[in-house]
């Protein structure tokens, strides 16, 4: 992968994957054909991910008929950090679930809410 920009874009979006399905428990070790369904990319384009990954410490690599690959410690940290900053948006409280007539959220727009301290609603 010769364009550094594609080569983050598919590092982190592998990283939230493995991340993921470690989380759910659904899978710690994953190989290429594990993560195809998640992903627009051919199994070449994953493989060559998932060896980079090894190459920069996000991941070991255990050799098989089929390679496997586990997130280390430093790609669960990087997994769960890029994992959590895609994901922000949606674990925000969501307009209009905020009933407390006292909130500025109510006059100044949903915003007000996300840059106070938490409060009851």
């Amino acid at each position: 992968m010769d364009d550094p920009l594609n080569a983050l874009f598919w590092r982190d979006e592998i990283l939230q994957i493995m991340y993921w399905l470690r989380g759910e428990g659904l899978s710690e070790r994953v190989g290429p054909q594990d993560l195809i369904p998640f992903l627009d990319a051919s199994e070449d384009l994953v493989q060559e991910c998932l060896d980079r990954l090894v190459d920069e410490g996000f991941a070991t690599r255990e050799d098989g008929l089929i390679p496997r690959y586990h997130l280390t410690e430093w790609g669960v940290k990087e997994g769960g950090r890029r994992f959590a900053e895609a994901f922000a948006d949606l674990t925000r409280q969501a307009h209009g679930v905020c009933n407390n007539p006292n909130c500025s959220c109510q006059t100044l727009g949903p915003a007000a809410c996300e840059t106070q301290v938490p409060h009851s609603h």
